[in-house]
């Protein structure tokens, strides 16, 4: 094969290599496209899912719209605002501890006067059989934080009964209750300083 019949497949293998390319990516781009309604729909569905785990009952809202970003140690937090007639009756956000494996994502709904609603974990790396056990699928520990609140238990029974508190611990593995029940009283603190913004109720605050 001589240099000019070389100099011309290798061409026509380039321009052949970037259609390709141009094709494959155009295709990406389209299913991406037509997905994203889809994902995003999958996602709001899973939210609205986690939202009504920790709040109980009806409001009349759509609370996915209803939203306020407060500053937290770790970040922005968007709170989930539920209303009845227009007034803030409770809120939900997420708090996160660190435990064993790594963080520990939850989420909580907080009543107006600041009880809990309800708690659950979003998210966790703990170690299946041990750590896990804050799933209520596993075992019902989460549920002993509806009701309580800053107040009840005192601020120094915010902890398991190894360290002196109210909360339950599992056998070999005090470390990931410890980060949850530390996760949420941050919550609640995090309520407590910033309660007039989160229900809406701040000077100046017209929402």
């Amino acid at each position: 094969m001589n240099l000019q019949a070389l100099r011309a497949r290798l061409s026509y293998q380039t321009l052949l290599l970037g259609s390709v390319v141009l094709l494959t990516s155009g295709a990406l781009a389209l299913a991406s496209r037509t997905t994203e309604a889809d994902i995003q729909a999958a996602a709001a569905r899973d939210l609205k899912q986690s939202l009504a785990q920790v709040l109980p009952g009806q409001y009349d809202n759509d609370l996915l719209k209803d939203t306020v970003m407060i500053a937290a140690p770790d970040g922005e937090v968007t709170v989930y605002r539920a209303r009845r007639a227009g007034k803030v009756e409770a809120v939900v956000f997420q708090t996160v501890g660190r435990g064993y494996a790594g963080p520990i994502v939850c989420i909580m709904g907080v009543a107006r006067d600041g009880q809990l609603l309800g708690v659950r974990v979003l998210k966790h790396t703990e170690t299946p059989g041990l750590g896990d056990k804050i799933e209520p699928a596993k075992d019902p520990w989460i549920y002993e934080f509806k009701g309580k609140s800053l107040g009840d238990p005192s601020a120094d029974k915010w902890a398991v009964k190894k360290d002196g508190g109210v909360f339950d611990q599992f056998a070999g593995a005090t470390i990931t209750p410890r980060a949850v029940v530390r996760a949420v009283k941050s919550g609640l603190e995090l309520f407590a300083r910033e309660k007039p913004r989160m229900l809406g109720e701040a000077k100046g605050d017209q929402s």
